[in-house]
């Protein structure tokens, strides 16, 4: 049998009875229904869905863990893909394992080794383990024994660098009743923003070896020939940030040599401090050369960790002058401190060591060989497309692909066009005008990383030249106004309005002493 019943008012439910409401109980129940909506079954049906994001001052209210996060997850949401972000060097991809135990070590502060003493531990072991990985000399008397330290990226650890080589240099100018009043610091022109930064905050002068049109790295006799009693040290790049390739350490070590001068040589491996001894290990670059007292990596980069954590490793502790290593009693431990900053999370160098032990030389092996063949491949398929490759293949260099447009008078576009085009599709590929010097050579690059797969590859290779294609029916206006669009609503330099008046520039690049437009891995 069916069973028919009256719908009834809204003032006669109560709990599931159908008794009409007292006067009393119909205020409540209408208090409570006036309320503000703080809960709700989705979060796109609160309030806060169809309010703005506070941005300049803390809200005065809470609002509910579920909305903080899709609210901010929407947001970034507005970021480029970090698979296809084929500019950076920086880390995209670790394995679930080391994510979970970088995880559970967020709320370390590393600094506290007392508190947090196998933290440190492992620390200890990365350092032995790089050390060991670049050659250095490993000794029964501790003081010529080689050290080392993490750092926050390879940034800070070229500060430390600087620092040990301009103090080292002024004791000894010292001792020998000499003025310290003019130190300088021999580098490439092509050298990453933050060599000029080190220069710059610790008042070095900077000694700049040209490229050329046709020469990317330092000319070692060039390099020697500016050598002067002044001179703190030598900066030799092992994977230039323009076109990857390795800067002749040996040879600058050689002529150094040869000449009798006991010039300091730090070799900045960022890049390739983890690319070099798998792929191409009997290139002499590192602690196998005298001259070569200290040397940094960026763990972040082909060290496979995410950002950030740089390495600084010292020949002996003879290139560290004591006086920079502070001594502190910290939570009742003595510590031996050699830093910019203190405080820091114990993530990354966890990252780290899972991933040595993890892989092994044989894994990292195995995966900058993967690299190096699909680097390889894409330089021969964009070669075949009728652009200029200024990388290096075959391990030479950085698995990475440097590469330009031919000159013709004809074209409607230039790199920066093509750029801009890709990046409406989604690829973020950097197109550069080339270090001083080099009659404004224009550039592309293209960084191969870890989850750059063959797949992937081929479908970027496509999609350049189906961009071509669009451009070459555009005419130089059209593809003018296309940039300035593209720039202004795809590119966050185009729209950025946090600047401070007073550092803003009109062209959106980070320029230093020299006009150098920099390149920023």
């Amino acid at each position: 049998m069916v069973h028919l019943t009256i719908i009834p008012k809204e003032d006669e439910i109560r709990d599931g009875l159908d008794i009409p409401l007292t006067g009393a109980l119909k205020a409540v129940h209408l208090q409570l229904a006036n309320d503000e909506d703080r809960f709700t079954t989705s979060v796109y049906g609160s309030k806060f869905a169809a309010a703005d994001l506070p941005r300049h001052e803390m809200p005065d209210e809470e609002m509910p863990k579920e909305v903080a996060y899709r609210m901010i997850k929407d947001e970034l949401s507005l970021d480029g893909n970090p698979l296809l972000n084929l500019a950076s060097f920086v880390t995209t991809y670790m394995e679930e394992e080391a994510e979970k135990l970088m995880t559970e070590s967020l709320p370390k502060n590393f600094i506290d080794y007392e508190e947090y003493p196998q933290t440190a531990d492992i620390q200890n072991r990365c350092v032995s383990m790089i050390g060991r990985l670049f050659n250095a000399p490993v000794k029964d008397a501790e003081a010529s024994s080689a050290v080392g330290t993490s750092s926050v990226g390879s940034s800070e650890a070229i500060m430390l660098g600087v620092l040990a080589m301009k103090k080292r240099w002024k004791n000894k100018r010292i001792a020998e009743g000499k003025p310290v009043d003019k130190p300088n610091l021999i580098m490439s022109s092509a050298v990453q923003v933050c060599w000029e930064k080190a220069t710059r905050y610790f008042e070095v002068e900077e000694k700049f070896v040209y490229c050329t049109p046709d020469r990317y790295v330092i000319d070692p006799k060039e390099t020697v020939d500016l050598v002067d009693e002044n001179t703190i040290g030598i900066c030799c790049i092992l994977g230039t940030t323009y076109t990857g390739e390795y800067e002749d350490v040996k040879a600058v070590n050689d002529l150094l040599v040869e000449r009798g001068l006991d010039t300091p040589i730090h070799v900045d491996a960022a890049s390739g401090g983890f690319v070099a001894p798998f792929v191409v290990p009997d290139l002499e670059w590192d602690f196998r050369l005298k001259n070569v007292v200290s040397i940094n990596v960026s763990g972040h980069k082909y060290g496979l960790v995410y950002p950030g954590v740089g390495w600084v490793v010292w020949r002996s502790a003879e290139y560290l002058p004591q006086e920079l290593v502070f001594n502190i009693n910290y939570l009742g431990a003595d510590q031996a401190s050699f830093t910019l900053n203190f405080s820091k999370g114990a993530s990354q160098v966890i990252g780290q060591y899972y991933q040595l032990i993890r892989l092994g030389k044989h894994g990292y092996r195995a995966i900058m060989s993967n690299l190096t063949r699909t680097a390889d491949y894409l330089a021969e398929s964009l070669a075949a497309l009728g652009f200029i490759i200024m990388s290096q293949k075959s391990g030479q260099g950085l698995p990475l692909v440097a590469f330009r447009l031919k000159e013709d008078p004809d074209r409607t576009y230039d790199e920066f066009a093509l750029a801009h085009q890709l990046r409406v599709r989604g690829w973020i590929v950097p197109a550069y005008t080339m270090a001083p010097k080099t009659e404004g050579l224009k550039m592309l690059r293209i960084v191969v990383r870890e989850d750059f797969s063959r797949n992937r590859c081929d479908g970027l290779i496509s999609d350049i030249r189906s961009c071509q294609g669009i451009l070459e029916q555009m005419d130089k206006e059209t593809v003018k106004k296309q940039q300035e669009f593209i720039h202004k609503h795809h590119v966050v330099s185009g729209k950025a309005s946090h600047n401070h008046p007073k550092y803003h520039k009109e062209k959106h690049s980070l320029q230093g002493k020299t006009g150098k437009t920099h390149s920023i891995c």
